[in-house]
């Protein structure tokens, strides 16, 4: 890949355009950037702990060198270090940056786009991309990049949404106006029409997930599907909650995972 092109600094450009190959505006020209990267996760509940616990089957996190690329607020990176890694942080919006370092304390931060990482070849022993994928400018650049960064035998976690789960957990389009939350069926859509009602976000059948690996050096050691946490549910109606998290993750351990919220791939590199 050749060198990024920096934008001038007074360019009449959108916000996120740090690079002009790697523009996060591109798909969606919108104010509001909780729809173009996401919404991180503010408060840590059940659901966190749930995928914290499948890292950790992966990763001994203690005294491991961990990145967290597209952190947000730093959630992964506080629980990390809590558990003695040398957790590092970085994403595109400094604002979710700023706020990791006021509230948590957190300092190993950096503003980056993922598809150019400010570390050296082989840095880290592990790379999560959680749930970030979906909103980056180039999905399969943010994995060979995140590959890059990790070590030989180390491991790259991927987190991404399920083409095949039944609501579109991102909002989406009707004509200029913006739905937010879950909205059923879009991902059931052909991609021509999905990608009207929603251009600002991705979802992976997974062989397409699978197909951003193809040509590095290493194997994928696990690709499963994982079903929600039911956290707003659980703080209505806990019995609900307890109820959808006893079926839904049964299902996990049938063929049925297929449909669950999000994918759960570990990479190990050769």
């Amino acid at each position: 890949m050749g060198v990024p092109t920096p934008i001038p600094p007074h360019s009449h450009t959108p916000p996120l355009c740090i690079f002009r190959e790697f523009c996060y505006d591109r798909r969606v020209i919108d104010q509001d950037k909780a729809i173009r990267l996401g919404h991180p996760s503010y408060v840590w509940r059940f659901g966190q702990d749930r995928r914290l616990d499948l890292i950790r089957q992966y990763v001994p996190l203690e005294g491991a060198r961990v990145l967290d690329v597209g952190c947000g607020i730093g959630a992964y990176v506080d629980k990390f270090r809590g558990l003695t890694a040398e957790a590092f942080g970085v994403d595109v919006d400094p604002e979710k940056l700023y706020a990791a370092r006021l509230e948590k304390g957190l300092r190993m931060l950096a503003a980056s786009v993922s598809e150019i990482l400010p570390f050296p070849n082989g840095a880290f022993d592990a790379v999560l991309l959680h749930e970030v994928i979906e909103h980056v400018a180039d999905d399969r650049q943010t994995v060979r990049e995140a590959h890059r960064v990790v070590k030989h035998g180390g491991m790259l976690l991927v987190f991404a949404p399920n083409r095949l789960y039944l609501f579109e957990t991102h909002g989406a389009y009707f004509g200029q106006r913006y739905v937010f939350g879950n909205i059923p069926l879009i991902s059931y859509l052909p991609d021509s029409l999905r990608a009207r009602f929603a251009p600002h976000v991705r979802a992976y059948r997974a062989r397409e997930l699978r197909a951003l690996f193809a040509g590095l050096d290493g194997e994928i050691i696990t690709h499963t599907q994982i079903y929600p946490g039911y956290d707003k549910i659980a703080r209505r109606v806990p019995p609900l909650a307890r109820f959808f998290r006893r079926v839904t993750y049964f299902l996990e351990s049938t063929r049925l995972r297929a449909f669950g919220l999000s994918h759960f791939v570990v990479w190990r590199k050769g």
